[in-house]
């Protein structure tokens, strides 16, 4: 009731029901803790998708929505930072809004019985990889990533397998607040709502607030991957293709589909008048691009920043991704690349380089992809490189740990296959003939480095993988005297999460080995094969 209604009422009431109206409304207003901003905020707090991506710009209220949904929507809530110490300011809003901090414990930092409506909000950090796992098994209705672009896609993933409610006809949902990213290890994001966010996407430009949905399906060789699709009813796959008219007592449950949906609402601090008038706005109107565009416009094409110390520049491998397209036929196969998956989530990469029939730079085909369960040994993983080998091509493959099987079964089938220990000694400098390398792994790096780097003109494709992207992009590497040395691979993990499979692959596949010469005429050894003679012209 507004107050020209309450005024016009009032008029016909009786004093006794003048005072019982004042002691309603008293009652209505002490229950409304939070109410949103007009526009965006107010779409994000009305909508039902299942995760809805809120933000873009620095300032639009994002912290303030995430507070204002928990206390006011939900009833056992997980607000999660990626690092503890970054919860503080959030827990001081809380305490501003209630009034006080009554019902707060630290250890572990909880608030218990908050707002009118007594809401449960739990405060969570996992700053290393498997420290999400603590909340394995523990439902929350409403789960709460805040600059959700500091978090590892893998982490994201499993806690919102846990975003759920054991309270009937609650809806549970996801609210993922963040900046674009500034990192490659932060791009997840861009993917992860690429209808809204990724102009290479099929879907965009997809409207703020619009609905969207997505089912998880296995892809190609094993893997994972999102599927859009264009309504939200249940289905099943069969035969590679999803069919949403089918007996649901035909399937299990597990195997019935529900696709899952997702928005993005765009906010800027032109939408927050709080903040529109302050300091804060100067300041986002003073900082260097690109960190001007994404954080005053929320601009997620605008680039990210590199680390000074990255191996791979991104614009050179975005360069090298764009020049890709699809060949038929391929062109000779030059190389191939084999890194074999050494348990867990990896999986098990085939990368082959073909020389394109236009004489155009170096292209490498789509990867393959196989879990690790899919490849235990090495006549499995030696059967698919045969499988996928053409052109008499040079196999090279990571041979450190699991990666010796395979190659001995290749070597034993007189297949052309050089085993790589890329902790060994390395023997080369780089282009400029004056930097030497701490091992074989950083001069690979390097190597791939110097086929991407423009002013070198070598005209390599890449196929535009976006998991390949941000594993090249990730590695750094640091100068000790003349020595370059990159990043491990443990410590690329660390960072993104998975291991580096795709990367390898690649990487292995870009070294230059020249292929054998067929069989001399006449030799009676079956499978013999004559390395290459740089002298053979010269015999008699």
């Amino acid at each position: 009731m507004t107050p020209e209604a309450v005024r016009d009422a009032e008029r016909f009431l009786t004093q006794a029901e003048r005072e019982e109206l004042d002691r309603l409304m008293a009652q209505e207003m002490a229950e409304v803790i939070w109410v949103p901003l007009p526009g965006p905020q107010t779409m994000a707090y009305e909508c039902t998708a299942d995760i809805i991506g809120f933000g873009g710009a620095a300032g639009g209220g994002k912290s303030d929505l995430a507070i204002g949904r928990a206390l006011t929507t939900a009833h056992e809530v997980l607000i999660m930072r990626r690092e503890g110490t970054q919860l503080q300011g959030i827990l001081q809003r809380l305490q501003t809004i209630l009034g006080s901090r009554d019902g707060f414990s630290s250890q572990p930092p909880i608030w218990r019985d908050a707002g009118p409506r007594k809401v449960l909000i739990e405060f969570g950090s996992c700053p290393n990889l498997g420290d999400e796992q603590r909340q394995q098994g523990r439902p929350h209705d409403l789960l709460v990533f805040d600059e959700a672009a500091n978090f590892l896609e893998a982490q994201v993933r499993f806690l919102l397998g846990w975003n759920r409610s054991t309270r009937d006809g609650v809806h549970s949902q996801a609210l993922m607040t963040f900046n674009p990213p500034t990192t490659a290890e932060g791009r997840w994001v861009i993917d992860f709502f690429g209808p809204w966010l990724d102009n290479k996407h099929p879907l965009y430009p997809v409207g703020p607030g619009e609905i969207r949905y997505c089912v998880m399906l296995p892809g190609e060789n094993g893997t994972s991957r999102d599927v859009w699709v264009d309504r939200p009813d249940a289905c099943v796959q069969v035969g590679g293709q999803l069919v949403y008219d089918f007996d649901p007592a035909a399937y299990a449950i597990e195997d019935i589909i529900t696709p899952q949906s997702r928005t993005f609402i765009p906010s800027r601090i032109g939408d927050n008048p709080f903040l529109a008038g302050s300091g804060y706005l100067r300041q986002l109107q003073a900082m260097p691009e690109p960190l001007r565009s994404q954080m005053l416009y929320g601009d997620f094409q605008a680039g990210m920043q590199d680390d000074p110390w990255q191996v791979i520049p991104t614009a050179w491998i975005e360069a090298a991704m764009a020049r890709w397209r699809p060949l038929s036929p391929k062109g000779d196969m030059r190389s191939m690349g084999v890194d074999v998956a050494r348990g867990g989530k990896d999986n098990t990469t085939i990368a082959a380089r073909h020389a394109p029939p236009d004489g155009s730079g170096p292209w490498i085909d789509k990867l393959h992809l196989y879990p690790g369960a899919e490849t235990p040994d090495g006549p499995k993983v030696a059967g698919l490189t045969i499988a996928h080998r053409t052109d008499d091509a040079p196999v090279h493959i990571d041979v450190i740990g699991v990666g010796a099987s395979p190659y001995d079964h290749l070597n034993g089938m007189s297949v052309h296959i050089l085993g790589i220990n890329v902790s060994e000694r390395a023997t080369g400098t780089d282009k400029s003939g004056r930097l030497r390398f701490f091992n074989q792994r950083s001069e690979l790096w390097w190597r791939m480095r110097e086929w991407l780097d423009p002013a070198n003109d070598k005209g390599v494709c890449l196929p535009p993988d976006p998991q390949l992207l941000v594993e090249l992009c990730t590695p750094t590497w640091d100068l000790s005297g003349l020595t370059i040395k990159v990043a491990s691979r443990d410590e690329i993990y660390e960072k993104i999460g998975r291991s580096v499979d795709r990367a390898v692959a690649v990487i292995l596949a870009m070294i230059d080995t020249p292929k054998r010469l067929p069989r001399r005429a006449g030799s009676n050894r079956p499978g013999q094969r004559r390395e290459h003679d740089p002298y053979g012209s010269l015999d008699a």
